[in-house]
């Protein structure tokens, strides 16, 4: 191909369908971008045809192959549908990677019932349906296969958003159920929390000044890029993943684990300092 994986061999998915919701833009894209680098017939799908279709004509561009299919995940006969067809066309799914979802920022007390439903459905509903057509139409009777759903991190709390992570907590404990479940026909379901990625979304959809700081909030100190979620995904679906089942992935620069840099920056404008000293502690008595 005219643009080569950075990271991986460009056979590493030879052959291997892959399904990919929300392929129009972002962290999807980039992953539909990825996998096709990588030999996989890639299935994009999405509620917009134009932008589902500028990204499968960018993996025909760099030499791969891909396919679209616009649909609501939200609706059941449209999922049917898809792996129906995709099965028709190549009689096997190798790897389903849930990454359409939605969520708008808003203090809790003003989401209304219909919004709240709204990303529940999309995120809950949606995931289940398309991990449950996959799962019965594609892998239990080919005998095993992948399903990768994005979920988010932090996981210590979502203010702004509880819409959504009510709705990616459930999506997390799906995929480690399922996992239990559909072990004995060889699935495996992982769940991938992205934490802040540097996507057009973040940068039009949200306020300027959360834009404009968020990065302040990760230890690593910066946004992740678009491409190295797009690996994480592109390594589990490679045989290197095959042992990754029932957990959640997080890849968000420890944002899970502390919020902001360390030491805080109140304390670097106060002293001047970039490491907390040591405790000055007494020796310990004889005797």
């Amino acid at each position: 191909m005219s643009e080569p994986s950075r990271i991986f061999a460009p056979d590493l998915l030879a052959g291997q369908v892959c399904v990919v919701s929300g392929t129009g833009t972002g962290l999807g894209r980039a992953t539909a971008l990825e996998l096709g680098r990588l030999g996989a017939i890639v299935v994009g799908c999405g509620r917009r045809p134009e932008p589902i279709a500028e990204t499968a004509a960018a993996i025909r561009d760099l030499g791969g192959q891909a396919e679209t299919e616009p649909m609501d995940i939200r609706d059941e006969a449209a999922v049917d549908g898809l792996f129906d067809r995709v099965l028709e066309r190549h009689g096997r799914v190798d790897v389903l990677v849930n990454n359409a979802g939605g969520q708008f920022l808003s203090p809790a007390e003003a989401i209304s019932p219909k919004g709240f439903r709204t990303v529940i459905e999309l995120n809950v509903v949606g995931t289940w349906l398309m991990t449950h057509a996959a799962a019965t139409k594609a892998f239990m009777p080919q005998g095993g296969g992948k399903v990768l759903s994005v979920t988010l991190s932090p996981h210590n709390g979502m203010p702004g958003m509880v819409h959504s992570g009510a709705a990616r907590a459930a999506v997390e404990n799906m995929m480690r159920t399922l996992a239990i479940e559909w072990a004995r026909h060889d699935i495996k379901l992982c769940a991938l929390a992205a934490g802040q990625f540097d996507t057009e979304t973040l940068r039009t959809k949200y306020p300027q000044v959360f834009v404009e700081h968020i990065a302040e909030t990760v230890p690593l100190g910066r946004l992740g890029t678009e491409e190295e979620w797009a690996w994480l995904v592109a390594y589990l679906a490679s045989p290197a993943g095959d042992f990754f089942s029932g957990t959640t992935i997080t890849m968000d620069g420890a944002r899970d684990d502390w919020f902001g840099a360390w030491p805080p920056a109140t304390f670097r404008e106060r002293t001047g300092e970039d490491s907390i000293p040591a405790e000055e502690r007494k020796p310990p008595a004889e005797g």
